[in-house]
C-alpha cells in the first residue's frame, strides 16, 4: 500500500514539474531517468506511458529469461520485459527488490503492449542536468544513444524506445 501511495506521488510530482514547466516557458525536461539493475537510463518522455507499481506478472512458458510474463495494467494485457536482463545485465530480483520496483509502459504509439522493469525511477532529467555527454560505443546496439555524465559523474546511458520496440531481439520473445 505504502509503495501505491508512494508511486501515486511521484506520478503527481511528475505531472506537476511537467505543468510548471509549460506555463512558465522552461525548457520541457526531455528524458525519464530510471536505473535498471546497476546502470542508470535515460528514456524519452515521449516513448514512456504510464507508471504502475510492480504487480501481479504471469509466467508465460518458452520464453526468453528477459520476458517475465504478462500483466493486467488498467483491464489490458501487456508483456512484461525486464529492462535490465534484456540489456545484459543479471540482477538478483527478490520479492522484496521487486516490491520496490515499478512498470514503465510503452506509449501506446510505438504500437507494443509492453512495460518495462525498472527497479527505481530517478525523477526528469533535461540536458542541462549534464556536463557532458558521448556517442554511443561503434559496438553498442542501434538503440543506444549518447551516453550523458552528470555532476557526480555518473553515467546515463540514453535509449531510444521506439527502435527498442522495433529491434528483432526484443520482437523475438521465445526461447
Amino acid at each position: 500500500m505504502a509503495n501505491r501511495e508512494a508511486l501515486r506521488d511521484l506520478q503527481a510530482r511528475l505531472a506537476n514539474r511537467l505543468q510548471a514547466a509549460k506555463s512558465e516557458a522552461l525548457s520541457v525536461s526531455s528524458w525519464l531517468a530510471v536505473e535498471a539493475g546497476a546502470k542508470s537510463y535515460l528514456l524519452p518522455l515521449g516513448h514512456s506511458g504510464e507508471i504502475f507499481p510492480w504487480g501481479a506478472v504471469q509466467p508465460v512458458p518458452y520464453t526468453q529469461k528477459w520476458f517475465l510474463g504478462v500483466a493486467n495494467l488498467r483491464g489490458g494485457l501487456s508483456g512484461v520485459v525486464d529492462l535490465a536482463v534484456l540489456l545484459g545485465d543479471s540482477p538478483v530480483r527478490t520479492e522484496q527488490k521487486l516490491a520496490e520496483a515499478s512498470l514503465l509502459a510503452l506509449n501506446t504509439a510505438l504500437e507494443v503492449n509492453v512495460a518495462l522493469l525498472v527497479d527505481r525511477l530517478a525523477g526528469l532529467r533535461g540536458v542541462d542536468a549534464f556536463v557532458s555527454s558521448e556517442p554511443p560505443a561503434p559496438d553498442a546496439p542501434s538503440f543506444f544513444g549518447s551516453v550523458y555524465l552528470d555532476a557526480s559523474g555518473a553515467r546515463w546511458q540514453e535509449l531510444n524506445l521506439q527502435l527498442l520496440a522495433q529491434h528483432p531481439t526484443f520482437l523475438s520473445i521465445s526461447a
